[in-house]
């Protein structure tokens, strides 16, 4: 399959799952919203833009963390959290924040055509699968080589947003691939669902799961506060 061929292939699954998504019944389980700081967990986090951000997650994605991070352990690697729950405030923030950066690379596209573009990235403040507490963004931070690996489109934490973000998109670099399947095989061993434009970003038990898994019902809604 050729770059193009695939990019338009995620494109069409992904506007297959957004129609989708407001159409999953949810039976809400109630799991709690706890830090994955207060989990003793080996774990590195990368600084929000969001001040005291405690990385809140669904207390059952706790332990599936756990366990992520001790198979890393035996790697000499460690789990890199990017963001976890967020509040429709933050996401709103996120969404702004990444207009602006949006604006200032490419001055010569209209606000309409960039936000567009930001859509693809980021959610609506209302419709974010991190508001349910049942999404993770992550990463791997090699201990020995004393960096996150490379993921192709990343330099350390920075990540450059596009079509290479997809998560097998055939252009990125071998060193890249293997980064990529080692990420995603773990969380997918926990049952989560890789998101189909994001290689770093996995759902478990809300409406994106639902779908990524064929469940009837997500157990997972939006906790807005």
């Amino acid at each position: 399959m050729s770059i193009q061929e695939y990019c338009e292939t995620v494109t069409n699954r992904e506007l297959e799952i957004v129609k989708l998504q407001s159409k999953i019944p949810i039976e809400e389980n109630g799991s709690p919203l706890i830090s994955l700081k207060d989990c003793g967990l080996d774990l590195i986090f990368e600084p929000s833009m969001k001040r005291d951000y405690q990385y809140l997650v669904r207390e059952e994605i706790a332990e599936k963390i756990g366990n992520i991070s001790l198979v890393l352990e035996e790697q000499d690697k460690t789990l890199v959290i990017r963001s976890a729950w967020r509040s429709f405030e933050h996401q709103r923030l996120l969404w702004e924040n990444k207009v602006g950066l949006f604006k200032e690379k490419e001055p010569n596209r209209s606000l309409k055509e960039i936000q567009k573009l930001v859509s693809q990235y980021v959610a609506p403040f209302n419709k974010s699968m991190h508001a349910t507490g049942g999404a993770v963004d992550a990463l791997i931070y090699d201990q020995n080589e004393e960096r996150v690996m490379n993921f192709g489109t990343n330099n350390g934490m920075k990540i450059e947003l596009g079509e290479e973000c997809y998560p097998y998109h055939p252009g990125i670099s071998e060193e890249a691939k293997i980064s990529r399947k080692l990420l995603i095989s773990l969380f997918e061993e926990e049952d989560f669902v890789c998101d189909s434009l994001e290689y770093w970003h996995f759902d478990f038990g809300n409406a994106n799961w639902a779908i990524g898994r064929n469940k009837k019902f997500a157990i997972y809604g939006i906790i807005k506060e």
